[in-house]
């Protein structure tokens, strides 16, 4: 293996949305770093089968006032 071409591999803490925490091992950040999820297991509507929008800067609400003449509801 060819030395110093890969990256950091160290301990960091990963937060769920629902407040739980657990530590593993990553190349993301640096040692001791907290990552924070804004959709984990416990909240995406693949692993829960409910449908729920998440509107990211606006766009459904955007998209709702764009088409709101065609008498879709939400």
């Amino acid at each position: 293996m060819k030395k110093d071409i890969h990256p950091e591999y160290h301990t960091i803490k990963v937060v769920m949305t629902d407040g739980s925490e657990f530590e593993t091992r990553s190349t993301w950040g640096k040692e001791g770093d907290v990552m924070r999820l804004d959709i984990d297991p416990k909240s995406h509507p693949a692993w829960t089968g409910e449908h729920r929008l998440v509107d990211t800067g606006g766009q459904v609400a955007k998209f709702n006032k764009r088409f709101a003449a065609f008498g879709i509801k939400n």
